[in-house]
């Protein structure tokens, strides 16, 4: 949404456009699209579908449109705003193969024995923005992206100690005593596998919106669950929370102007031509006026976390850079999101002005190992999108779970059941409403993880 006389635009709503052939890439080499997107799977709509025995699709009552894939616990409820709804969902089995040393980059998974296998599994949202474009591919391709990284590092993962040389070549007698003293664990690797992955799925996006003369952008909140640990990595303003009887615990931080104030600053002291004289990077309690100038104001820059004092400039008067607060924050008057998916055409209305240098793609990993915790069955991780946390508070979420698994301890459906609940209670249809007149509009998804399932299986093999 816009500040200002800045404004977001958005695509007409309605159907995407057919698929069209590729455009000749603007660079000396032709674009070539990855394998998982050139053999799709049987699975109608996506790419790369793993092939799950007896998978339950799950349908989203705004649309009635089939999730991908599925791993049977958990739900996706959307609430219908749009005639094509932003938000996405994917979630299914991850089954994790070690890849043939020095094969060629196409070339298909070997198996080599059933030991070699990692197994998992793998929840992700997507909250679309400019169109349901980029959400849609990112719930198509990021589990491909995942498992590719995750292939090629799965022999350090399975090690006692992630070794120097995955080839199992040592340079190095001390090899094992450097890579003990820097700390690293195997978690680490995987989070250098999710980290690779949104940004592998980030370049796949921008190159098929371009191809398809299409743009928009989405972010991603994504839930691992391997080897008795849940990597939540979150690239954007959807939020997760641990939900247990005498705790509720954040896990994953959203990702606004406002939040990453300091690193969106810095840029733009270090490249200033990204703003083309058009904004002021300074951060002023409010919009400044001509009236303003010559008085000395409060203000803050990249460096600083308190305030200090400044005469007003006429550069000073320049649309901020991050405008607004809170919920109303903007990225150059028109983002209220810095971290995600997508975006790579995203211009400021009537400039040419670009938002990508300012937005990161990498998403922030917190790991929550399953195996230090005592886990009830009424243990639950809650992911969901915006729409939801607008109007929900973690405490006010985390008591309607408790209450609601309470009372349905026999029904077999009562995750499915709870993700429902929650968003009706968004949108006024239960009888506790959350605050007076507080109703979310918002496309909104959730995810109900039972952790005490995942914890079962934890050896992952």
């Amino acid at each position: 949404m816009s500040a200002g006389w800045f404004r977001r635009r958005f695509l007409p709503r309605g159907p995407l456009p057919a698929p069209q052939p590729p455009r000749p890439h603007s660079s000396p080499v032709p674009y070539r699209r990855p394998r998982f997107l050139r053999d799709a799977g049987s699975c109608p709509g996506t790419a790369d579908a793993p092939s799950l025995p007896e998978a339950r699709p799950v349908r989203c009552p705004a649309r009635s449109r089939t999730l991908p894939w599925n791993a049977g616990y958990a739900e996706v409820i959307n609430a219908e705003k749009s005639e094509f709804n932003e938000d996405q969902a994917a979630c299914g089995k991850l089954c994790i193969q070690r890849c043939e040393i020095g094969a060629e980059e196409d070339q298909e998974w070997l198996t080599l024995c059933p030991e070699e296998f990692l197994t998992g599994h793998y929840w992700a949202l997507f909250d679309g923005h400019g169109g349901p474009a980029a959400a849609i591919l990112a719930a198509n391709t990021l589990h491909s992206c995942l498992r590719r990284q995750l292939a090629a590092i799965v022999e350090g993962m399975v090690a006692t100690q992630p070794p120097m040389h995955l080839s199992g070549h040592c340079v190095c007698a001390s090899d094992p005593q450097f890579v003990k003293e820097k700390g690293i664990k195997t978690e680490d690797l995987v989070i250098g596998a999710l980290e690779n992955a949104f940004q592998e799925c980030d370049e796949v996006i921008g190159r098929e919106l371009e191809a398809a003369g299409q743009v928009g952008g989405c972010t991603a909140l994504v839930a691992v669950s391997l080897q008795g640990k849940l990597y939540v990595a979150n690239a954007g303003d959807s939020r997760a929370i641990l939900v247990r009887r005498d705790e509720v615990r954040p896990l994953s931080s959203e990702f606004t102007p406002e939040t990453e104030r300091q690193r969106i600053q810095q840029l733009a002291f270090v490249y200033p031509e990204l703003l083309a004289g058009e904004f002021t990077r300074l951060e002023f309690p409010r919009r400044l006026k001509g009236d303003d100038l010559g008085q000395k104001v409060l203000f803050r820059d990249h460096h600083m976390n308190g305030w200090s004092y400044k005469y007003v400039e006429k550069s000073d008067l320049k649309y901020p850079l991050i405008h607004g607060q809170g919920r109303q924050a903007r990225l150059l008057g028109t983002l209220a999101v810095s971290r995600g998916l997508g975006d790579h055409q995203l211009r400021v209305l009537d400039t040419n002005i670009h938002l990508k240098p300012f937005l990161l793609s990498v998403p922030q990993v917190t790991v929550l190992d399953m195996d230090q915790l005592e886990l009830q069955e009424e243990d639950v991780v809650v992911m969901a999108t915006d729409g939801l946390w607008d109007v929900l508070s973690n405490e006010q979420v985390a008591q309607m779970v408790r209450s609601f698994l309470l009372s349905t301890q026999e029904d077999p459906h009562r995750f499915s059941e709870l993700a429902q609940m929650l968003i009706h209670t968004t949108q006024g249809k239960n009888d506790d409403p959350t605050e007076e007149g507080q109703v979310s509009y918002d496309d909104i998804s959730v995810f109900v993880i039972p952790l005490y399932s995942q914890g079962q299986g934890s050896n992952g093999h």
